[in-house]
């Protein structure tokens, strides 16, 4: 069915907007893997390096909560439009000003403070974009069609992801790897000027979002958004945030930690591991639209539910696959991996807004997705890195499978398991 040009250009602005977002973001975790521990962290041993380099990378997620409270504060009251422009802009320039830090070698001990700082603005930033991306989308969504509108701004992550790595795939090609140390690492970085541009440029481009503006029209928002999520609907922000666990903890295993032990610790040639990642995030994008499909014929938390039990799955098949140290092997259990990982991150789109009234709704739904980065993305390459040393992947596997029994046991709890055909988030 085709939609109308108005609706056409709401869903490209929360794609481009989250694809952006997240190429920034995912261009950190990739050079995180690869380079940033010998270039900010010079400890000497090369798991000691990996374990800091990973340290930054979990600035961001306790940065999100906060700027899911700031953002939220301003997307409750003043509007959807204006306050993702403003996100976008803060991530963007936090990013851009990472193309030009000085290494450990020049400045010292303020190299990596530079570093956690710009990580902290990217944090900040994406705190306040997903969650009104996903109200861009399913505040405008039509009856019936919320979950494939839900599922719109999640399709931003293998999006950006396919950016980002592709990026860096290309880089190692043709630059030796001394080059890529020297200088190369810095082009993604410098690059993401061009695509938060374009983000920009699509966002204002939209009107408010009927949900908000019907809200306004009943009355005046609240004076403090998240107190009043905090007081009146909690409970729904702890369901929200545990819920979401699972989708953070799969994509941060099967992403960055395995790229580290990969290339690290199994010895395997970046290129062909970046390539692997290519094709299994396919893989994911399969899964998030076929979620959406699937959230509008029964309702997004009963297909959540149902990736949850996926994912305790992936965890124990990630086991044999990426310890064998076979690339098809590898890259099937990877593909498996990021396929589950689409049937619990793109129901949220639609599910996660519909657990709030449109008061608090971009405070509710920010703050409940970036929480639920730090329980299950936030620490998690370290905790697996840390795991792998102890005991080997089988912990890993465990891990993994431990934070999606808890997504699954808080949605069995809220009673957001059934399934209900024809049903939609109320909003």
């Amino acid at each position: 069915m085709t939609q109308p040009a108005s609706h056409k250009r709401i869903l490209l602005a929360s794609l481009v907007g989250t694809s952006v977002e997240f190429y920034d973001f995912y261009i950190y975790a990739t050079a995180a893997s690869l380079v940033f521990g010998p270039l900010f962290f010079p400890v000497g041993n090369p798991s000691v390096q990996l374990l800091a380099s990973y340290a930054s990378l979990a600035v961001a997620f306790f940065a999100r909560p906060v700027g899911a409270w700031a953002f939220g504060h301003y997307g409750d009251r003043i509007g959807r439009k204006s306050t993702l422009v403003a996100s976008l802009m803060l991530m963007g320039g936090s990013t851009l000003l990472i193309a030009f830090l000085p290494t450990y070698a020049s400045v010292g001990v303020f190299a990596p403070i530079l570093l956690c700082l710009l990580r902290f603005g990217q944090g900040f930033g994406l705190g306040g974009e997903w969650g009104g991306a996903a109200l861009l989308a399913v505040e405008n969504a039509p009856p019936g069609r919320r979950g494939r509108y839900g599922m719109v701004p999640q399709l931003g992550a293998p999006v950006g992801f396919i950016a980002a790595n592709g990026l860096f795939l290309i880089l190692g090609l043709i630059m030796t790897p001394a080059q890529f140390l020297a200088w190369g690492w810095r082009v993604p970085f410098l690059l993401s000027v061009v695509l938060v541009g374009l983000g920009l440029w699509v966002r204002l481009k939209i009107s408010e979002t009927p949900a908000f503006a019907a809200m306004m029209e009943e009355g005046p928002p609240p004076s403090v958004p998240m107190g009043e999520l905090l007081r009146l609907h909690w409970r729904r922000a702890l369901g929200g945030t545990l819920g979401a666990v699972a989708c953070f903890a799969v994509y941060y295993i099967a992403t960055a930690f395995a790229l580290g032990y990969a290339t690290k610790i199994l010895g395997v040639n970046t290129q062909v591991f970046l390539g692997l990642q290519l094709a299994a995030i396919l893989f994911m994008a399969a899964g998030i639209a076929l979620s959406g499909i699937w959230a509008d014929r029964t309702t997004p938390g009963h297909v959540l539910a149902w990736g949850c039990v996926g994912a305790v799955i992936a965890g124990f098949v990630l086991v044999p696959g990426l310890g064998s140290g076979s690339v098809p092997a590898m890259f099937a259990s990877l593909a498996f991996a990021l396929f589950v990982m689409g049937f619990v991150y793109g129901p949220l789109g639609a599910w996660l807004p519909g657990l709030f009234p449109a008061r608090v709704r971009y405070s509710g739904v920010s703050l409940s997705f970036n929480m639920a980065g730090i329980i299950g993305g936030g620490l998690t390459p370290v905790v697996a890195q840390s795991l792998v040393a102890r005991g080997g992947l089988l912990l890993v596997g465990g891990y993994l499978a431990a934070l999606s029994l808890l997504s699954l046991a808080a949605l069995l709890v809220m009673g957001e398991t059934r399934s209900r055909p024809g049903a939609s988030p109320s909003l």
